[in-house]
């Protein structure tokens, strides 16, 4: 599962690297460094939460994503952003999603998030549609594209 995770953000040109993490990090095993993505193998606890904070990185413009390092920020738009793209990245990798949206996550509204994804009701896409990423339903329609979650790209430009 990591590896599959580690594949597909290689594959979209989002750097990761696996080495051991010393410092206490907002999330276990996982380190933002200057726009990349550091994995510990041995403190991972959540793999999804690799795709969470990729989406955090994918949102940002290309300077603001190399400068990045330890935290994401706190941005709500943004964070809802990154909740859209790591789901549809979940989607697109065959991941379930409850490997993303696991109950030790989301300050105990996973649940919540699963059952509004299951029934289209996707936040964050006004944040990847303004990014450039997707497109919601009544754009997508009107330029003949698929709607989120397909992606027309997966970082921003």
């Amino acid at each position: 599962m990591t590896g599959a995770i580690l594949q597909f953000l290689e594959g979209i040109g989002l750097p990761v690297a696996t080495a051991a993490i010393e410092q206490a990090t907002f999330l276990p095993g996982i380190r933002i460094e200057s726009g990349s993505l550091i994995i510990d193998p041995g403190r991972l606890l959540y793999p999804g939460d690799i795709l969470h904070e990729a989406g955090h990185l994918a949102l940002m413009e290309p300077e603001r994503r190399a400068g990045t390092s330890d935290d994401a920020g706190t941005d709500g738009g943004e964070e809802m952003g990154a909740i859209a793209w790591s789901y549809a990245a979940a989607l697109h990798i065959g991941l379930d999603v409850r490997v993303l949206f696991h109950g030790e996550g989301y300050r105990g509204d996973a649940d919540s998030i699963v059952e509004n994804f299951a029934n289209g009701r996707y936040l964050g896409v006004p944040m990847l549609e303004w990014t450039g990423l997707a497109l919601d339903q009544r754009r997508a329609r009107e330029l003949g594209l698929p709607p989120y979650p397909h992606m027309l790209r997966w970082l921003r430009e």
